[in-house]
């Protein structure tokens, strides 16, 4: 399975990296990841209005879209389209951070996992 974690480098400026989350084997039918530690779970809904100079994340996260979708754009210019079933790990918490916005003018819903 690919993610997209979105951190802060050493330049201050966040940047995105696309990884294979690593699962094992369980048994000829099911395979899995490593068991991750969450602090909570918040769901959030955002207007079609969203629209967010350079921020950062409070804390480590992962950001999984349910609905909708959202632009984010990195310290260092690129640019993701996030929507349903792409999964985030939002670790910027540092440096500029990040813009984002929601894409054209509608709605949009995440799950986010607050992380140990």
């Amino acid at each position: 399975m690919k993610y997209i974690r979105m951190y802060t480098g050493k330049d201050g400026e966040s940047h995105f990296e696309d990884l294979d989350m690593l699962f094992t084997k369980l048994d000829e039918c099911d395979w899995r990841s490593e068991f991750i530690n969450a602090r909570g779970v918040q769901f959030r809904e955002s207007t079609p209005e969203y629209n967010l100079d350079f921020h950062n994340v409070p804390d480590r996260q992962w950001v999984i879209t349910l609905e909708g979708q959202v632009d984010i754009i990195v310290g260092d210019g690129s640019e993701r389209r996030i929507g349903p079933g792409i999964v985030l790990l939002a670790e910027d918490t540092t440096g500029r951070g990040h813009k984002s916005r929601a894409v054209n003018n509608k709605p949009h819903k995440h799950l986010f996992i607050v992380l140990d």
